[in-house]
């Protein structure tokens, strides 16, 4: 791919969580292009073992390792197997997220409730719970496994993928929302807990982007835009999604040590001026 800024991470570790999925794991393509060693990993070991592969072959370091982020000895074994194959952790990624049915209700405004459709009075509490573990404890406890290298060498960067919901929460959403905005206050807490450490601990505020995880949410069988994805381009200046690579250039320069050295604790949008937008 053609990446968005000259940035070279010869020489650093870099451990994404999540980069199973195409978000992830085209950060973790576009490190391993940049010179990083590059530990992909995600709960889909085969994805992660493919994303791998793929990178060996053209010449980058990659190495894919099954974990679940809300295992908190799960990652210490493969914390163990990251420093032995690669190093200490030098740049951390906090990809792993995302929603659950359960979690979602049918309408986006009660008023509009038809008989046998979900409701707000009819969330599941367990997957609304598994919604929060896995969006805020899955960053969680990732940076206590792995920020560990950091602390040590007092050095070292924490990246959270929060999301635009985390500003002004979405519909039909509320526990997604609700763990986004708890990634990006996480931000802000580990950005002052950690400021002496020589750490510093930033995120990236992705908008709507087309993935495996909401294309049926914003795309019909035939291909066309389902009402909530015309709701979406209509609340979007830019009038568009967002594209996995274009949150790069964001992703690269709040990890570099350089060009970054005195951002911490900023949570970044990059989603085509939905945000910035009030609809009027």
């Amino acid at each position: 791919m053609n990446l968005p800024l000259n940035i070279d991470f010869t020489g650093k570790v870099v451990v994404v969580t999540g980069a199973g999925g195409v978000l992830c794991g085209t950060m973790a393509k576009a490190f391993a292009q940049a010179g990083a060693k590059v530990a992909a990993l995600d709960l889909n070991e085969e994805a992660v073992k493919k994303l791998a592969d793929e990178c060996k072959k053209e010449g980058y370091l990659c190495e894919g390792y099954k974990a679940n982020v809300l295992e908190a000895e799960a990652l210490e074994q493969v914390h163990a197997a990251v420093l032995k194959d690669l190093g200490p952790c030098d740049i951390l990624v906090n990809g792993a997220g995302g929603n659950n049915p359960k979690a979602t209700t049918d309408n986006e405004y009660h008023h509009e409730a038809q008989a046998g459709q979900k409701t707000f009075f009819d969330l599941d509490a367990a997957g609304v719970d598994f919604v929060f573990k896995l969006n805020f404890q899955g960053t969680l406890l990732p940076t206590q496994v792995f920020a560990k290298d950091m602390a040590d060498r007092k050095s070292g960067c924490i990246l959270n993928i929060s999301s635009m919901n985390a500003y002004i929460p979405l519909t039909k959403i509320p526990a997604y929302s609700a763990a986004k905005a708890a990634v990006s206050n996480f931000t802000q807490w580990l950005a002052t807990h950690f400021a002496g450490t020589g750490i510093r601990c930033n995120a990236i505020a992705p908008g709507f982007l087309v993935s495996n995880q909401n294309r049926a949410l914003l795309f019909k069988e035939d291909g066309t835009p389902t009402p909530r994805s015309n709701k979406i381009l209509n609340g979007t200046p830019m009038a568009r999604f967002v594209d996995s690579e274009e949150l790069l250039g964001g992703v690269f320069f709040l990890c570099d040590e350089k060009a970054a050295s005195a951002i911490t604790g900023v949570v970044l949008p990059i989603d085509a001026g939905f945000a910035a937008y009030s609809g009027v």
